[in-house]
């Protein structure tokens, strides 16, 4: 087994480890089910283990309200998953999201208390807040579990990244929440860092009520 451990910044640290089996990864998901601080991602043998910081999560938590904001504004029903583990045996690869969502599935999922990419479908937007580097690419394992749609924060901008044809394409919007581009969105990261949260909101609400073809 051989490991990497880049440390990143204050309280952020990266382990990668190598020749994994699955049999090792899902014992490690048992025992870290009930910590919040570690997410984990498994590619083929690849095990990265994140133990998040404090940047990692408020911008998680940014991410994800606006989200809710803008499909509560336009009245999209969604329905979120947050840091749910997803995973398949028989593709190999699993990963915990930073933030996800359902939208065309949102009410099928919403009784849901367990998922099962055996039988349920996949979020079709995951978040990815990504200042570590570097580190996992997680693209490969998102497209082999079908995620439709992929938000990058790479800690100066985000990347919109759409599956087609079994790989990801990035795009200047998104085509799940459609007019709300690759700017708005980093703006709007930017803004909630010195903004009060109030401000911030109404901030979110007048771009989520700009019709696509303004922006």
């Amino acid at each position: 087994m051989a490991a990497v451990i880049r440390p990143q910044a204050p309280a952020e640290q990266q382990v990668i480890l190598h020749n994994i089996s699955w049999e090792t990864y899902e014992r490690l998901l048992r025992e870290q089910q009930d910590s919040s601080s570690t997410r984990l991602s498994y590619d083929r043998g690849v095990l990265e283990i994140m133990i998040l910081s404090l940047r990692h999560e408020r911008l998680k938590h940014t991410l994800a309200t606006l989200v809710e904001l803008v499909a509560t504004e336009r009245g999209i029903d969604i329905e979120g998953a947050g840091s749910t583990t997803f995973r398949r045996a028989d593709v190999a690869r699993g990963f915990e999201p930073d933030a996800c969502f359902y939208f065309h599935h949102a009410a099928q999922m919403r009784a849901r208390d367990e998922i099962d990419l055996a039988v349920d479908p996949a979020p079709e937007l995951v978040i990815e807040i990504d200042i570590a580097s570097p580190s996992l690419n997680k693209l490969p394992i998102f497209a082999a579990l079908g995620i439709a749609e992929v938000w990058r924060y790479d800690g100066h901008k985000l990347s919109i990244s759409v599956l087609e044809n079994g790989a990801y394409r990035e795009q200047s919007e998104s085509q799940l929440l459609p007019g709300i581009t690759v700017t708005d969105l980093t703006q709007l990261i930017q803004s909630s860092r010195v903004s009060t949260r109030t401000a911030w909101t109404g901030q979110v609400r007048q771009v989520a009520r700009r019709k696509p073809d303004e922006s």
